[in-house]
């Protein structure tokens, strides 16, 4: 049975990128150093912060992000304090490399996923955004990592440069046992914010005749998939994540942030201060997730607006979705 739900609505998720170092440099990052800083926290501060959300943590999902987030000598510490503060779930986001033996000093019970990121079907096309020798490597810490029992899921961001090989992700899916898949549009920030850029954002008729298709066919295997609708018809309604889930985006510099696409910019709604976190003065997004355009994401109408496209009248062809607030599809 195809069942389909707004997946993270009325969720709590941590978001904590604990460094911003890399050792890739792919053509999408959009970690902005400038406005999340470059420093890698210390285990003491991770364990503050991550102490801030506690009373929240028996529903919420802690996310260890960077850069890569297996740089730090400390991840399986920091993992195992989430572990202890009853956070509902734990998830490190790789690009692969696994460094610092990261799955030897934890245990599948200390986390639920390590999830992969992956941007092409081929070596070719992956290579080409994430960086030479960066699929093999991939592909070599996923097995890994499946053989010694973790939960696996792998992350797609969807451009003009990879959309061609969204579908032979399909079977590979199937090979490599993934559990997960998710499909992520790119986002207007970081590099692909940058002036001159490449256009990497696919155009609305291609991601409707393309997304939904092929999460349904990796649905079908058994995989349980998850993307963002993006695009809405004038009738259907438009919710935000900001007013009906709760989303922590938090930086080495100390923001937190409610709203990526408002990462590039010193819109962040909270800070840690002496390890407290602390509202910010105005004007900041949470002042701006109750507007209510015909276009939908406000954020997307102020940050992004080539996004967008109108009727002859000046009223929108259509509403863009809030970007965290996904469709799953699965089948049971």
């Amino acid at each position: 049975m195809k069942k389909t739900v707004s997946f993270s609505k009325n969720s709590t998720n941590v978001f904590f990128h604990i460094l911003t170092k890399c050792n890739l440099n792919c053509r999408h990052c959009y970690i902005n150093r400038e406005q999340h800083g470059e420093n890698t926290l210390p285990l003491s501060t991770i364990e503050a912060w991550l102490g801030a959300f506690a009373q929240k943590s028996n529903i919420a999902n802690v996310i260890f992000l960077g850069g890569e987030p297996t740089i730090h000598p400390d991840l399986s510490l920091a993992i195992k304090k989430a572990k202890n503060m009853g956070y509902n779930s734990i998830t490190v986001d790789t690009n692969g490399y696994l460094f610092n033996d990261i799955l030897s000093k934890v245990s599948p019970d200390d986390v639920d996923y390590f999830s992969f990121s992956l941007d092409g079907a081929t070596k070719k096309t992956n290579n080409m955004i994430r960086g030479e020798g960066s699929y093999d490597k991939c592909i070599e810490g996923i097995k890994k990592t499946v053989s010694m029992g973790f939960g696996t899921s792998l992350i797609y961001t969807v451009s003009s440069a990879n959309i061609h090989e969204l579908e032979m992700m399909v079977p590979l899916l199937d090979d490599l046992n993934i559990e997960r898949f998710f499909v992520q549009v790119i986002g207007i920030r970081g590099k692909p914010a940058q002036i001159n850029q490449e256009k990497l954002q696919v155009s609305r008729s291609e991601w409707l005749s393309i997304i939904p298709d092929v999460a349904e066919k990796a649905a079908k295997r058994g995989i349980t998939v998850s993307y963002p609708k993006v695009f809405l018809s004038s009738e259907e309604t438009f919710e935000c994540a900001g007013l009906v889930a709760e989303n922590y985006f938090i930086f080495p510099n100390g923001r937190v942030y409610r709203c990526p696409i408002c990462e590039d910019f010193p819109l962040h709604s909270m800070i840690f201060k002496d390890n407290r976190i602390v509202n910010t003065g105005k004007l900041n997004e949470n002042d701006l997730f109750n507007l209510n355009i015909p276009e939908g994401c406000v954020m997307n109408k102020l940050v992004q607006p080539e996004n967008l496209s109108y009727k002859s009248d000046g009223t929108p062809e259509y509403k863009v979705a809030c970007c965290l607030l996904k469709e799953e599809i699965r089948f049971n």
